[in-house]
């Protein structure tokens, strides 16, 4: 087992890239375990978590980065008024879970409650699979 304790900040280029897939809540721990898709493992005992598509290890003709695993999310389009888009902000805060703000959506886990209330309150939403990274983790310590 090889022990990371954090990203190469300096990743080489042109070289094969193994892939470590891993959900959400368990990249947001500090230490934990998982394997490569070619069977290597590895220990995390981090500083702070990894996010997505980081780079952690080189070996040599290969380097190993996260894929974070994609998830049930419920997608809203931005609103572009300022009192539309304080209202959704009010009622995704109410509801305290976490949110990613892309340029123009914004992601929330995909929940019975949440999808209830944005049908109530007639906001348009969908539903798909993505990547979803909480606001709070969205900003990078060090990738």
């Amino acid at each position: 087992m090889r022990l990371i304790h954090g990203p190469l900040f300096n990743p080489p280029e042109g070289v094969a890239t193994v892939t470590l897939k891993v959900d959400r809540l368990r990249l947001a721990k500090r230490r934990w375990r998982g394997f490569a898709e070619d069977g290597t493992e590895f220990g995390f005992d981090l500083e702070f978590p990894l996010l997505h598509e980081c780079v952690f290890f080189f070996d040599g003709d290969k380097s190993f980065k996260i894929a974070q695993q994609p998830e049930p999310v419920i997608e809203i389009d931005s609103p572009v008024e300022p009192a539309s888009a304080a209202r959704l902000g009010w009622i995704l805060g109410n509801l305290h879970f976490p949110i990613q703000i892309l340029p123009e959506r914004i992601r929330v886990c995909d929940d019975s409650a949440v999808r209830q209330l944005l049908t109530r309150e007639g906001i348009s939403h969908h539903l798909l699979e993505a990547v979803f990274v909480p606001f709070s983790n969205s900003q990078p310590h060090a990738v």
